[in-house]
């Protein structure tokens, strides 16, 4: 049977992969404190315990904002623990499937980003994602780097179930309009990247070597934030509710943060669809079947 190793469990992603790769073998899912990416070299012993066949990372440093107090822990969680679980991969002839993010950008392309686009983070932890993928790249093998953007859920305290939340507390939202990108429904992108592995049948490994690169894997179309939360806020509440509840336009600038942010760092999706000839729902469908499914 095909041993698949889940890093990340418990993060939205990590919940929604637990569930999704299930049907594909023996799964052994950790997260904090079986395992602490905060000392990147204790996972090769975890790695070896298990042997897997494929090696699914879904945890990362995400709090953008503390990265940039936080960067020696961001660096060994988002790039050095990658390289380990890379190196591991490779010497057990496993396949390691890693998740990026969009703020590997700019921001400034005034269109969607494609895989070749030049990164250039703005902020630690767009840097420290970038320096995991690039030694992903380097240590080779059978790999899968998926890019994604604004990735969400209905568990936990993401812009969908805060936005639900100040809705239900205030008549007037605020929502910045000059940030843009590309939201994901976590158990879409889950699904996705089971897909993928499933399309490799008897021979998952030798199939993600053939396929081996960087892919943009988000929800179709883009949008801002504006738009999102009057979309989440149209499938997520009442009728009633809706009718007064007002959702106002505002500018990044007049919600001070520590840290730069791309101002659109939506992703296109053309390779991977052209590569494993799949299709994601638009970030719209996404969106409502997951409010619909709560």
């Amino acid at each position: 049977m095909q041993r698949l190793m889940l890093i990340g469990k418990n993060g939205q992603l990590g919940w929604e992969l637990q569930r999704a790769l299930a049907t594909l073998g023996e799964v052994t899912a950790l997260d904090f404190p079986d395992i602490d990416l905060a000392h990147p070299e204790s996972l090769r012993q975890a790695i070896r315990s298990v042997s897997p066949h494929i090696l699914v990372n879904a945890a990362a440093y995400t709090n953008v904002d503390k990265a940039e107090s936080e960067p020696e822990l961001a660096q060994k969680v988002n790039a050095e623990s990658p390289k380990v679980m890379a190196e591991e991969a490779n010497r057990l002839g496993a396949a390691l499937i890693h998740y990026s993010t969009d703020y590997v950008f700019d921001g400034r392309k005034g269109s969607a980003y494609v895989e070749t686009d030049r990164p250039n983070p703005l902020n630690v932890y767009g840097s420290t994602k970038l320096e995991g993928e690039r030694r992903v790249q380097e240590v080779g093998g059978a790999y899968l780097i998926f890019r994604t953007s604004w990735v969400y859920s209905l568990r936990g305290n993401g812009f969908v179930t805060k936005v639900l939340q100040w809705a239900r507390q205030q008549p007037t939202l605020r929502i910045v309009d000059d940030q843009i990108g590309s939201p994901t429904w976590a158990r879409m992108l889950a699904e996705a990247t089971a897909q993928v592995i499933a399309q490799g049948r008897g021979d998952a490994v030798g199939y993600i070597k053939e396929k081996s690169g960087l892919y943009h894997l988000a929800g179709s179309g883009s949008c801002s934030r504006y738009e999102w939360a009057r979309e989440i806020i149209k499938y997520g509440l009442t009728k009633e509710t809706q009718m007064h509840i007002f959702v106002e336009r505002a500018k990044s600038a007049e919600f001070p943060s520590p840290v730069n942010r791309p101002e659109n760092s939506a992703l296109e999706n053309d390779l991977i669809f052209d590569t494993f000839v799949m299709e994601l729902l638009s970030w719209e469908e996404a969106l409502q079947m997951a409010l619909q499914d709560r």
